[in-house]
């Protein structure tokens, strides 16, 4: 992170983690070419976030070419702009939520589809019980540029980390870099699956609601903590790749 000593070092841990978060959602082509966004607060003294330069695939971002930008939206370190719609979702989060430090959004193709389904997601694997009753929804109100919308995107979301937004994609936050990845993964995978399932036309067997609920409890057991035990080893899917580093 060259030039830039001025840089904490949770700010440069959060700078870097954040970079390699862009790099593994390319990876698990959960990219959309230079749209969405995945930002995480910049560090426990400030208080603003990071976010991805507007016009930067997400195999192009690294440590130092993300944006700092407040609570306005207005960027006060880096070069560059930024899409004012990664302000107004993910700045409604940052503002009302502080148990959050990291959201994460995408436009994945089964994320699409299920968000266009009247019913929405319907867990009915083992990977899914973590978002049993557990996952908000919000009604698309066209591109989201304006910060009216700030509002009723967070009420929307509530005390929930998971969030479908109708007719447009997903939404994950976590406490962590890792558990809003690995949420995003899940959730992701949950869409496939349903996809998968209803195109079969057969009968579906869905858990009861009883061993739903079970299950989704367990995922508070701290030996599953999601994004703790993953995110090193997803980490080293980047060995090779030094860019977020920008050394």
């Amino acid at each position: 992170m060259n030039n830039q000593k001025n840089f904490s070092e949770e700010e440069k841990s959060n700078r870097i983690n954040l970079a390699a978060c862009y790099h593994l959602a390319d990876h698990f082509q959960m990219s959309d070419i230079i749209w969405n966004h995945i930002t995480v607060r910049t560090s426990s003294e400030k208080n603003t976030f990071l976010i991805n330069k507007f016009g930067l695939r997400y195999d192009e971002i690294t440590a130092s070419n993300l944006l700092e930008i407040d609570q306005d939206g207005t960027v006060v370190c880096g070069d560059g702009e930024i899409n004012d719609t990664g302000y107004v979702i993910h700045g409604a989060i940052h503002k009302t939520r502080e148990d959050i430090n990291c959201v994460m959004h995408t436009h994945s193709r089964a994320g699409l589809a299920i968000s266009c389904l009247k019913n929405g997601l319907q867990p009915i694997i083992q990977d899914a019980a973590i978002f049993y009753n557990r996952v908000s929804y919000h009604d698309w109100q066209g591109m989201s540029t304006e910060v009216e919308e700030c509002e009723s995107l967070a009420k929307s979301l509530g005390s929930n980390k998971v969030m479908i937004l109708r007719n447009h994609g997903l939404l994950t936050c976590g406490e962590t870099i890792g558990e809003a990845f690995m949420l995003m993964y899940y959730l992701d995978r949950a869409c496939k699956n349903q996809v998968d399932t209803l195109s079969m036309g057969q009968d579906v067997i869905g858990p009861s609601d009883n061993i739903m609920e079970y299950a989704a409890g367990q995922y508070d057991d701290p030996r599953f903590q999601l994004g703790k035990h993953e995110w090193p080893a997803l980490l080293r899917l980047l060995d090779d790749n030094k860019s977020i580093y920008n050394q």
